[in-house]
């Protein structure tokens, strides 16, 4: 049976995640979840659904997200999920069209980095700068360091430097936390899959790049 088949009632579907129904509903509205409808109105959950309830549980329960932050991590996670159905989709037709070419270019050495990291990623900013920048305490970016929501780089002694995507980077935690109320695990979820759509986004830009070379070497 495929998982996206509407075949659970409310009612059933309730007990299956361990919510109550009214929950169900709030959720609907919320736009975290979408069942389908029966020709009579009744709401129809997938298995799909069934798993997508049961994580929002656990971000609500188990990590104490609040809905702002379950909110923004379901939407990254439908972000995440469309680029990798993108990205596999495109690997199997350049696969097809190019054949042994695609592969070889595919194993070939990547690209060599640029010898100086773009201005934006130059640690610059020492952390009584960036702290003032973003408007926090030096001891809150300790904590964010310790937490891995942060990574600045260190000078020769030891010194941390923030760069300028840093700075953006503590902006957008400020604002998830104050703004929204998300708490530090929901922070964590959300920037874990940020990084994941951007490796994802680096990695579609390297198969066009591949896709360059194999023409190239077709001409």
């Amino acid at each position: 049976m495929s998982k996206d088949r509407p075949v659970y009632v409310i009612s059933v579907a309730a007990e299956l995640v361990e919510m109550h129904p009214q929950t169900l509903r709030l959720y609907e509205r919320k736009g975290l979840i979408r069942p389908k409808r029966s020709a009579g109105k009744t709401r129809l959950y997938s298995e799909r659904d069934i798993e997508r309830l049961r994580e929002i549980r656990r971000l609500t329960q188990e990590l104490g997200v609040n809905l702002a932050g379950v909110e923004e991590i379901m939407r990254l996670r439908e972000e995440l999920e469309k680029l990798e159905a993108e990205y596999q989709a495109r690997r199997r037709e350049l696969i097809e069209r190019f054949g042994e070419r695609y592969r070889q270019a595919l194993a070939a050495p990547a690209l060599p980095a640029p010898a100086e990291p773009p201005r934006e990623e130059r640690p610059v900013y020492v952390i009584s700068v960036a702290a003032e920048l973003v408007e926090m305490h030096p001891q809150t970016l300790r904590l964010y360091e310790r937490k891995g929501l942060i990574r600045p780089k260190r000078s020769a002694g030891k010194t941390r430097l923030y760069s300028e995507r840093d700075i953006e980077r503590l902006r957008e935690i400020r604002r998830l936390t104050q703004e929204l109320g998300v708490n530090l695990a929901g922070v964590e979820e959300i920037m874990r899959l940020r990084e994941r759509i951007e490796e994802m986004r680096a990695r579609i830009r390297l198969e066009i790049e591949l896709v360059a070379r194999v023409l190239e070497q077709g001409a």
